[in-house]
């Protein structure tokens, strides 16, 4: 509302005549703003309809019809979105805007009822009916209630910055209830519906009662305002009183040769860092921040920015170590008390303890990568290392950073900035040479913040890291004598740059027993000491079912949480007061762990049409998958299911490619590829897949669905297949044939190159199964499809099966 506009443009009869007959009347709505009676105010129109209102009032009566909407987003509102009390108003000067609108300066005079709208084009015009405020004798009541009124129109005057003096003084001088309540209402910052709920109360006393809450809230919070604004003020004074009186004080302790607290905190940091045994380079910085903090206000932001610089660099280890126990026998002996298995991880670390103790000096820090499935024990391996070696173990997850800042950290012009993780593990680990684990380092990622792998490639290198740069700390710091093992589940994710850095160790999938034998001596004792039970046995037949029927992995993590299961229902029966058992029998595990999960062993009945069993290798350690093909009319489509990656989609185009090329010889001569669809599906189709190695399998299934030969159930397969039918060695050949004898298979076609990966397969894997090695496809098919007596040859010649197999494993490795 605006107080101070020309009243002269109003004609002089202001005085509300006292009829109370309803009258049609241009009407003019209103957005956000409710116009009271007695108050003069600015309008800015800008709709067509309300510019016509406007012209026809102030060519006839220069009185408009004022209703404030009850929804501001409606150009067009009808009598049901209007409110039903409005203002009727006086119009004075008209004046265009710039920007397309129209000021109108109206003047209220009464309230008015909508009855009805009896026009809408081209302007609307309302029937209203004006309201009448009630004329009663003075009395001392309503004389006390407008005293009242006008003392906390006062204050609130006094306080609030948005209202002038002059609203108080035009307060002052209405000698009626109504209009005090009119003008104090207009000058107040109320909601619409609160100035609509005064403007719809026609009763002056009960207005002028409402106005009087409304103020006491009003002043409440200008109070409440003014009384903060009073304490920042205080409390900035203060700062710079005590700014000027500590200076004062400062140089007056000077002056007397005394030592402030301030002082006496530098002279602590300069005796730490004197003890800290920093480089050369470092105890400069060091020194060199203490002076700038020194001569720094203790109020001062940045004092405490070069506070905690110093800290950092007084908390990280620049020469404390722990002394190396280099017997390698007590080594063994720990390694071996904690581990099962894992015989050529194992001999590394001995190795690398023996040439520690012979060439102590001389010797580069080694760079480990412990690379296998989830649960085969390289985390707790890297453990029991600290233990035999007698160092400090610390460890960082590195899965899911994507942020190079994590590893070297961020600058100090970043507010809270930090050193990396690198550095932060090595003040935890407060020794220079601890047995420091990156788990998960195939997880790392990259985005727009960086590659933090190739932040590592600085850390990881034996030729640079005795001199590695973090962001945070800006001076070198020696990692060399920190013994680094990272893990991973496959290593193609890792960059190959960061890859030549690393000496890789596979730790391969558990064979069944040692699995047994892992759950004897580590899980079953772990379990049972954890959950109270000290009766409870796991004989070795019920642990082989349990590892057959209700687990399927390469490691013994799910095998111990199977264990736990049943621990956790023994405690429970124990808790309950009822008899437990003392050994858990085969019998029982259905029992306490439900129905079981694999079918270990049991293959199809039958020999199928179009499946084939092939071998794949994921981070989780090796699987079997089925490869499935349909003949059926068509177009000479090839159709393609199961989530098939790009290169095991060429492997199926390759597969194709040769069965059509040597087509005579496989004996489909007769066949038409122009009229038939191939379809291939490899389930799980949930489950993205790919690879080269299964091209051998799409092979075998695909002659086998075009010849009606079926694939034997119990040959497994793997090798990438060329156009003409090479077979071609692939990579994780101890995962795939750990997969298949987990399967139950007999027979396992692998490429002739990978012959020598044989040596890595337990010597009782190798006894249960038959190996058939092969270089050309034509060599597969009498194997995979034992159905066919004959396989012609590539031209056309008839031969017999020329395989090239192994019987006695064994006699072939002690050979070797």
């Amino acid at each position: 509302m605006v107080d101070d506009w020309d009243l002269e443009s109003f004609p002089p009869d202001l005085v509300v005549e006292q009829s109370a007959e309803a009258k049609e009347l241009p009407l003019l709505p209103l957005r956000d703003m409710v116009l009271f009676p007695h108050v003069a105010a600015p309008l800015y129109v800008g709709r067509d309809r309300s510019l016509r209102a406007v012209e026809a009032a102030t060519g006839g009566s220069q009185r408009l019809a004022i209703f404030t909407q009850r929804d501001p987003e409606v150009e067009l509102p009808s009598v049901d979105e209007l409110f039903d009390v409005g203002t009727e108003a006086l119009i004075g000067r008209v004046w265009r805007m710039p920007d397309q609108t129209t000021s109108v300066a109206v003047q209220g005079r009464r309230r008015l009822r909508l009855l009805k709208v009896v026009q809408t084009e081209p302007y609307i015009v309302g029937r209203v009916l004006p309201l009448l405020d009630t004329v009663e004798e003075p009395s001392i009541s309503s004389e006390a209630l407008m005293r009242a009124v006008l003392t906390l129109f006062e204050k609130v005057v006094r306080l609030s910055r948005n209202i002038s003096d002059d609203a108080y003084v035009m307060a002052m001088n209405a000698n009626h209830p109504g209009w005090l309540s009119d003008l104090v209402a207009s000058n107040l910052n109320l909601e619409v519906l609160e100035q609509q709920e005064l403007l719809e109360t026609v009763d002056p006393l009960l207005r002028l009662e409402k106005i009087s809450v409304l103020l006491a809230k009003e002043l409440d919070v200008l109070e409440m305002e003014s009384r903060i604004h009073s304490q920042v003020q205080q409390a900035v004074d203060k700062s710079q009183r005590e700014f000027f009186l500590r200076e004062q004080m400062r140089v007056i302790q000077t002056e007397l040769g005394e030592a402030d607290p301030g002082a006496q905190e530098i002279a602590e940091l300069q005796a730490r860092i004197e003890e800290a045994h920093m480089p050369e380079e470092v105890q400069e910085r060091a020194e060199k921040e203490l002076t700038r903090l020194a001569t720094m206000p203790s109020i001062a932001p940045e004092a405490s920015v070069i506070r905690t610089y110093i800290d950092w660099l007084l908390d990280l280890p620049w020469a404390e170590s722990t002394e190396d126990n280099l017997d390698v026998r007590h080594a063994e002996q720990v390694l071996k008390k904690n581990h099962y298995g894992l015989e050529k991880a194992k001999e590394r670390i001995l190795e690398y303890i023996a040439v520690r103790k012979l060439a102590p000096e001389s010797m580069r820090s080694t760079i480990l990568c412990f690379v296998g499935p989830p649960g085969t024990g390289k985390t707790t391996l890297g453990k029991s290392i600290a233990e035999a070696l007698g160092r400090s173990f610390v460890r960082v997850s590195l899965g899911g950073i994507r942020d190079e800042a994590e590893i070297r950290g961020h600058r100090r012009t970043y507010v809270g900035a930090l050193p990396g993780r690198i550095l932060q593990t090595m003040r935890r680990a407060a020794t220079i040479n601890p047995v420091f684990m990156l788990d998960e380092i195939d997880k790392v990622g990259t985005d727009f913040r960086g590659d933090p792998s190739a932040a590592l490639l600085e850390a990881l290198d034996p030729e640079q890291n005795s001199s590695f740069s973090d962001h945070y700390l800006e001076v070198a710091y020696d990692l060399s004598k920190v013994l680094f093992i990272t893990t991973a589940n496959i290593l193609e994710p890792i960059p190959p740059a960061l890859r030549d850095r690393l000496e890789v160790i596979d730790f391969p999938s558990y064979t069944e027993e040692e699995k047994i034998e892992i759950a004897k001596r580590f899980l079953v004792p772990r379990q049972l000491e954890q959950h109270g039970l000290k009766q409870l046995s796991f004989p070795k037949t019920t642990l082989q079912h349990m590892i057959r029927d209700y687990t399927y992995e390469a490691g013994v993590r799910n095998l111990e949480r199977e264990i736990a299961n049943i621990c956790r229902k023994i405690a429970r029966v124990i808790a309950e007061g009822k008899p437990a058992p003392r050994h858990i029998l085969v019998r029982s595990l259905s029992k306490y762990l439900g129905p079981p999960r694999f079918l270990y062993g049991q293959l199809e009945e039958t020999d199928q049409v179009g499946l084939a069993t092939g071998l794949s290798w994921t981070e989780a350690g090796g699987d079997t998958i089925a490869v499935e093909v349909s003949i059926v009319p068509g177009k000479g489509s090839l159709l393609l299911t199961g989530q098939l990656g790009d290169v095991m989609q060429e492997s199926a185009q390759a597969a194709l490619s040769y069965t059509r090329a040597h087509q005579r010889e496989i004996g489909i001569e007769r066949l038409d590829f122009d009229k038939v669809d191939i379809h291939i599906h490899v389930p799980e189709g949930g489950i993205p897949k790919d690879g080269p190695s299964a091209g051998v399998t799409m092979a075998s299934a695909l002659v086998s669905a075009l010849t009606h030969n079926p694939v034997a159930r119990d040959v497994a397969m793997t090798g990438e297949i060329t156009l003409r039918g090479r077979i071609l060695p692939v990579g994780g050949l101890r995962e795939k044939v750990m997969a298949a004898y987990r399967a139950g298979l007999k027979t396992v076609i692998l490429p002739v190159k990978n012959k020598s990966d044989l040596a890595e397969v337990p010597r009782k894997v190798k006894r249960k199964l038959h190996f058939v090695f092969v270089e050309q496809m034509d060599e597969v098919l009498p194997v995979a499809l034992p159905s066919r007596d004959k396989v012609k040859g590539p031209r056309g010649a008839p031969r017999t099966k020329n395989v090239r197999s192994e019987d006695n494993h064994d006699q072939q490795t002690e050979a070797q």
